[in-house]
Formats: C-alpha cells, structure tokens, sequence
C-alpha cells in the first residue's frame, strides 16, 4: 500500500461557466446560456482568492468559458483545468456521483411545477406515514419562502411542509419542537423508500424553529439520497482497505457506504475545522472527501452576490492553511458539482462546467476534463483499481 493521503473538496454550487449543454438546462423557463457563478460574482465584486488563484482558479474560468473573473490572474503554479459534467442533471448527487467516478445512467424523475406537484397518490401516503390528515405546500417553492408563508398553518394543523423544485428533490419541512426532529427524520426515511424506485434522487428534512414571522431554518437538515448505481472511489478505497473520511453531507451523498468516518458540522466553519484537523491527522493511504455546501445552499438559491463572494475569499483562507499542512505524496483537489450563480434569473442551480484544482504535483495544466477523470486522478494516486469510464490525468 502507497501512504499518499488524497484530499477531493467539493466547492458546492462554484461553477465557472461554459458547459456546452447549458441551453437544455433552465432557470425561470429560460436557458442557463451564459450562466457563470465565479465571473459573474467578480464582475459584481472583484474577488481576493490569491490560494486559489495561484493554483489556477483565474485560468480555469477562462479556459471553460472565456470570461475573465475580476481579481483573479495570477499565473498557475498548480494542477489546472476545468471539468465538464456528462450526467443529465445540474444536480447535488449527479454532480458528487460523477466526481466519484459514476456518471448518473438514468433520467430523474422530476415532479411539476404545478399546484399541486405530487401525485394525489403520494400526498395520501405521505400524510398517512406522517399520521396526519393532509400536507401543506405541494408546490415548487423557496425552502425559506414556504416555511414563512405556511409555517402558521403548519403549527395549527401539524401538517407538514411538502415542497420540490426544478431538482429530483422532495422536501419536507416541520418544526422541530411541535412536530419533532425525530419524528420528521423518520417520516422522510419512509417516504425515501416510496419514492426512490421513481429515481426522485432525494427526500430532504427541513426542520425549523420559532414562530411566526421569525421562523429559522435549522442546521439538523439530513438527505437521503438513492445509492449510487456503481462503484466509487469511496467504495474502491475501503475494499483496498484505506481509511476513509467523509466531511458535511458527503455522506448523506452517497448513503454512508464506503465511508469509515463521518465529521458533520452545523455550518461551513465547522467543516473546516474538521478538514484542517485532517490536514494534519488523517491516515497515510487516507481518503478524505468533503462538501461545503453553504456556497450553494445560503447564498446561491437566495441570489445573494455579495455574500457569495465573501463566502469565497473565506474559504480561499481555509484552502491557504489546509495547504500549508499538506505533506510529499498528498493529493489535494479542489473543485465543484455544478453551478449557481447568483446573478441569474430564478433560484436553482445553473449548468457550468467547474474548476479542477490540485496541489501536490507541481505546475500542471491538464485542460478540459470529464468529471470522472478527477475520481480516476484520486483513485491512480491512491494507487487503488480504477473505478468508472474516468481517465487518470496525472
């Protein structure tokens, strides 16, 4: 066994523009042409990512897309590219599945937007399992705009809040007190089985607190996501016997398998205490795989530029010390699962090709890649079988 430690660090929701496919792709009823999270933030507001940018973050957006992304271009001393996603879907699994070296070989179900979304069939068993008369929402909605619209109604009734979007996604919303955490994780346990053999990649718990016109999200939100249909390179890593680790929601991703060790946090902040304790603590042969999700899911679908953009240059300082702990023979990618950009119309995830930044093999431009080459790329380094059509770029 190699000792190489590898480290893939998905920066959720930052695209950089470019995907070749983005006019099948929709925000609003029109097409995601154009689209571009990283320019778009640095056109509004110059972006200070020197980490980054050093590895070649200012090259790789104007490699995918020709745009030039203010602040950032500094001339590449690291591993550089882009990716370009082959799974039909701008979607959290399709996206993490694909790094992982399985491309998603399906079409996702996808509820209407239509009032109501489910099928009369659904709701009835979702209300039956939830031991209640009914659901509130049944609609393509915003998570944050639909608890304060319904929230009231929810604790009169006890209802709970049932929602989807443009994603293979249904969310269910509760309030943590009156209905109850445990409750609600259960309920969404339950309505997963029913609904991932229509291929719906995720049922999402919502929970919440407070009261009218002050409700809050909390961060005890759980996925459960449809296992993927191959072998990753978590799968591949532990069958080789190599510890792995799984920082955010990598492990609700992928369903818990291939994964040894599972560091949750309730924000960003948290997860990259947990990623920078790994720097120095994680096993020779080790894989660790993270998502910082907060890109996407704080700031992206609320169409917040300038707290996007102060969310990046945060993260650059984490890159720059995780950095600074990495040993000879590491592996560090860092790179994205679609894109959101926070300029564009509607609220839901835009279709972009992603960065592909690496540390740990010098100044190496590997140009536009597949989204599996980065698992074959981690998996040659770990020196385990390949998994997937991916094509090792180092």
């Amino acid at each position: 066994m190699n000792g190489n430690r590898a480290f893939l660090i998905v920066m959720d929701s930052v695209g950089i523009g470019g995907a070749p496919d983005a006019a099948s792709y929709f925000n609003a009823g029109l097409p995601d042409t154009g689209a571009n999270t990283l320019a778009h933030i640095a056109q509004a507001q110059p972006l200070h990512m020197p980490n980054l940018d050093r590895l070649g973050l200012g090259a790789a957006v104007r490699l995918a897309s020709g745009d030039e992304a203010s602040g950032l271009g500094a001339a590449p001393q690291g591993l550089w590219g882009a990716a370009t996603e082959i799974s039909r879907g701008k979607d959290t699994p399709s996206g993490h599945w694909e790094i992982a070296g399985v491309p998603v070989p399906w079409d996702w179900h996808y509820f209407p937007n239509t009032r109501p979304s489910f099928p009369p069939e659904l709701s009835a068993a979702i209300a039956r399992l939830a031991g209640t008369e009914g659901i509130l929402g049944d609609e393509h909605a915003s998570g944050t705009e639909i608890i304060e619209q319904l929230g009231p109604a929810h604790l009169q009734s006890g209802w709970p809040i049932c929602y989807t979007s443009v994603d293979s996604v249904l969310q269910i919303a509760a309030h943590e007190d009156s209905f109850g955490l445990e409750r609600l994780e259960r309920l969404c346990r339950e309505v997963a089985a029913l609904v991932h053999p229509l291929r719906v990649g995720r049922v999402i718990t919502r929970p919440f607190t407070g009261q009218p016109g002050a409700f809050r999200r909390t961060a005890n939100r759980r996925d459960y996501a449809i296992a993927p249909p191959g072998q990753t390179i978590l799968d591949a890593a532990t069958a080789a016997g190599r510890p792995t680790h799984a920082i955010g929601k990598i492990g609700d991703i992928f369903s818990h398998r291939g994964i040894a060790h599972l560091h949750k946090g309730k924000s960003d902040a948290d997860l990259a205490r947990h990623l920078l304790r790994l720097g120095d603590e994680a096993e020779p042969g080790s894989l660790t795989f993270a998502n910082f999700v907060e890109f996407d899911s704080v700031y992206g679908h609320r169409r917040d530029i300038a707290g996007y953009a102060t969310a990046l240059e945060w993260f650059d300082t984490v890159a720059g010390q995780l950095i600074a702990r990495l040993r000879p023979g590491d592996l560090a990618i860092f790179t994205a699962d679609h894109g959101n950009d926070p300029s564009w119309r509607g609220t839901d995830h835009t279709r972009e090709r992603v960065p592909v930044l690496g540390w740990g093999y010098g100044l190496r431009p590997v140009g536009l890649v597949g989204f599996s080459d980065i698992g074959a790329s981690v998996a040659a380094h770990l020196g385990l079988f390949p998994v997937g059509p991916g094509v090792s770029f180092l």
